[in-house]
């Protein structure tokens, strides 16, 4: 398996954030998939940026991510 970069694990959290907004829980009993919380999202987010801008150089501008800011 190869290793991503920063940018490409930001971006499955950011996809993983939007499908939790959509569903936290599919399926039943055994066969159920239970995504991680927002707050365990955001914060894995809040990390890969901050890598990424101490990769790149660039600061991203600050944004309010989610409906409430993360929270």
């Amino acid at each position: 398996m190869a290793i991503k970069t920063t940018q490409q694990q930001l971006e499955e959290v950011q996809a993983a954030i939007e499908q939790v907004l959509a569903s936290q829980e599919m399926g039943s009993g055994a066969d159920s998939v239970k995504r991680p919380s927002l707050k365990v999202l955001y914060d894995r987010e809040d990390q890969l940026i901050r890598r990424l801008e101490a990769e790149t150089g660039v600061r991203r501008p600050a944004i309010v991510t989610g409906l409430f800011g993360g929270q």
